[in-house]
């Protein structure tokens, strides 16, 4: 999730945990702390593609963040010498502010290594949007209340609504991520004519909402997207068909930029010539056709052969208009 989401939520574990008795500093804690794990962005891990996937790494992991924990909340309290007793409760609030992050981030589909060092599959789900306001705003306002009131119970008391309105908000998300698989399963198995093609299904939440829904299908000659918003009248999703070209890649499976893709994206890869002759690779999973968040240059054509290159990540232009349609086609299939 954002910077905004991550420190609205450690700010109200921290107020909830200890704000009682050390006041604004908990929910000033919190936030600082929950913070921590995005700072690997800062860190360059060599090259474009290593720099994608190793973020939501070893930053993330709910290992590493357990071992850290305890250093962390031994510094604060020792800084805060005016609150004695306070080391166990200091760790509580720092475990949680550590670790709600990663596991935050997991609902959304970039892929979150939450058990790195062991060689388990990034875990995204993708139900929830890595900006949504109906997750933050609660957040913020029972943080707001809670360090407003002049009544310390009442204020206590909306930051943990707070807390459980965005708790409630994840389940929705999952829930409502169910409903639309379900309607995707039904639209392919009408659409699908051999029993051998292949049918790997992506549902994602649509920008800032979890009433649209992104649904993307891996078929052998290409991928299929299409829209479902909970407002639509009916079950059937209109799909488009885009071509693919992953043979650019046979001569490539053992270029480490190649296979660390195909497993970082578990597969939702576009590959295509670009410039004439570079061979560029696309995550499907973030953005929306024909822009991307994450591209890279691969490798290069080179008359008949196919040469690999040190990895270039290539920035796509925003395209504001496409996200204004997105928010358009929630209530209306004319957009």
């Amino acid at each position: 999730m954002d910077s905004v989401t991550q420190i609205a939520l450690g700010a109200a574990l921290g107020q909830a945990v200890l704000g009682h008795k050390v006041g604004y500093r908990a929910a000033l804690w919190g936030g600082v702390v929950a913070t921590i794990p995005d700072l690997d962005v800062f860190v360059s891990m060599g090259s474009a593609v290593a720099d994608f996937t190793y973020h939501r790494s070893f930053s993330h992991s709910l290992i590493t963040l357990s071992i850290l924990a305890p250093l962390l909340a031994w510094l604060i309290n020792k800084f805060h010498k005016q609150y004695p007793g306070l080391q166990r409760q200091w760790l509580l609030l720092v475990w949680l502010a550590l670790v709600t992050h990663p596991i935050l981030d997991s609902f959304t589909i970039y892929g979150t290594q939450l058990f790195w060092p062991l060689p388990v599959v990034p875990i995204g789900t993708g139900s929830v949007f890595i900006i949504d306001p109906l997750y933050t705003v609660p957040l913020l306002i029972g943080v707001a209340l809670a360090l407003s009131s002049r009544q310390a119970d009442w204020g206590r008391r909306m930051n943990r609504i707070g807390l459980a309105f965005s708790s409630l908000y994840l389940v929705w998300g999952l829930s409502a991520q169910a409903y639309v698989t379900g309607i995707a399963e039904e639209n392919l198995a009408s659409v699908t004519t051999t029993s051998d093609q292949k049918n790997e299904l992506l549902v994602t939440a649509g920008p800032f909402n979890t009433v649209l829904w992104r649904v993307l299908v891996m078929q052998d000659d290409g991928y299929l997207e299409g829209y479902y918003s909970l407002f639509d009248p009916d079950r059937s999703i209109d799909f488009k068909h885009y071509a693919n070209q992953p043979e650019l890649l046979s001569d490539l499976q053992d270029h480490w930029p190649v296979t660390r893709l195909q497993w970082f994206s578990k597969g939702f890869l576009k590959v295509e010539h670009s410039n004439e002759n570079d061979v560029v690779i696309s995550d499907l999973r973030m953005g929306s056709e024909p822009a991307y968040v994450f591209t890279f240059k691969v490798a290069e054509q080179e008359g008949e052969q196919i040469v690999p290159v040190t990895d270039q990540r290539i920035e796509q232009p925003r395209d504001w208009g496409l996200a204004k349609q997105l928010l358009q086609r929630i209530v209306s299939r004319d957009n």
